[in-house]
């Protein structure tokens, strides 16, 4: 089956350090997500026998479409871990041109790497020739705003035999900070004569097809949005949901199921589980449903849920350490949420995702 028709019409989930987890990817599928792709695994380390790089490889048996990105910036071994990717089951592997982290960058590794077009040609060509699943890349625009090379980057991937390109709309120096450009998104679409998966503050359904209608992609691919709203997926198909908490709380207590079903309900598992339970809470606390007026919040500014329809809902829009921290003990525990802490010092003005989180706390979207 070519790369083109696994894809097409789909929405991704990104590759996330933590947050493309094996269980998260599990909730995404049951919510109705069909192409995922695993957590960034650096191919130094998998030729290195690295058993918790070896698990980044794993499939859920009912992921339909499940791709593998891998960083790395040696011919030979990108091609070997490649080939490693596709005999655990991956459907694609991708190349991972854009991560901004400074620990990988200072490695020559994703947006770094993202600024040599004819050693990524040079790395496509040797994977494509070890695998016969799909290659595909991701990219960012460029290093930063004056050294914008996203089009000969795309075209030198796809001159080493590139099946598809995802597109993540900003450079790597904005990191989150700005929006995603989708004129340079849609300007790729219109250059390549493979698939491009544009990527880039998709959090409502309605903002999902109409990308997808005017950019010329031929899927798309979210991050953030994903991890603030999974149910994301199904409203592709059903509409906006007015979700209310007891139905949140419901998808929430399915994720805390599933990563104590992955990492072992004793005592190591349970402590594993909890550690990616807390970094997604931080992220459900900024679900905001569409206002009263009719318009819809934006994925790059942090709004304040002004009226919460219940105590509940009061309680899963709070962002404060003593909130979050209670929650997923409680989900992990089987708790009601009934006795929540005293609010105190919360935040509750509106800012842009700059004014409050910081670069770390954003998903590594490998790419």
């Amino acid at each position: 089956m070519s790369f083109r028709h696994l894809v097409s019409g789909a929405l991704v989930v990104a590759p996330m350090t933590k947050g493309s987890n094996l269980p998260f990817r599990r909730l995404c599928v049951e919510l109705g997500a069909r192409v995922l792709v695993s957590e960034m695994a650096v191919a130094r380390r998998l030729k290195q026998r690295r058993g918790s790089e070896f698990a980044l490889l794993r499939r859920a048996p009912d992921e339909p479409c499940f791709g593998v990105q891998l960083a790395g910036n040696k011919p030979e071994e990108m091609a070997w871990a490649a080939a490693l990717a596709q005999s655990r089951g991956a459907d694609f592997v991708d190349v991972n041109l854009g991560c901004p982290i400074d620990h990988f960058t200072r490695m020559g590794l994703g947006a770094a790497l993202g600024r040599q077009p004819s050693k990524v040609r040079r790395i496509v060509e040797t994977m494509k020739a070890a695998v016969t699943v799909a290659v595909t890349v991701k990219i960012r625009l460029g290093w930063k705003a004056d050294q914008l090379n996203y089009l000969e980057l795309a075209r030198a991937a796809v001159e080493g035999g590139a099946d598809g390109v995802f597109v993540h709309g900003r450079t790597r120096e904005a990191r989150y900070r700005y929006p995603a450009n989708w004129d340079a998104i849609a300007e790729v679409a219109a250059a390549l004569p493979v698939p491009v998966i544009g990527n880039g503050d998709l959090l409502f359904p309605h903002e999902v097809h109409e990308r997808l209608a005017s950019s010329g992609c031929a899927a798309l691919m979210t991050a953030r949005g994903a991890l603030i709203k999974p149910w994301l997926f199904r409203e592709l198909t059903s509409g906006y949901w007015n979700i209310t908490a007891e139905e949140r709380l419901e998808i929430y207590r399915r994720y805390t199921a599933l990563a104590l079903e992955h990492w072992g309900d004793d005592e190591h598992g349970r402590t594993r589980a909890r550690e990616f339970l807390r970094w997604h809470a931080g992220f459900w606390c900024r679900y905001v449903p569409q206002r009263a007026a009719g318009h819809w919040p934006s994925m790059q500014v942090r709004e304040v849920l002004d009226h919460p329809r219940s105590a509940l809902e009061a309680l899963l829009s709070r962002s404060d350490e003593a909130a979050l921290e209670y929650v997923t003990d409680e989900l992990l525990n089987t708790g009601d949420l009934s006795a929540p802490p005293p609010v105190s010092a919360v935040v509750t003005d509106s800012r842009t995702d700059r004014g409050r989180r910081t670069e770390e706390d954003e998903p590594v979207e490998a790419g």
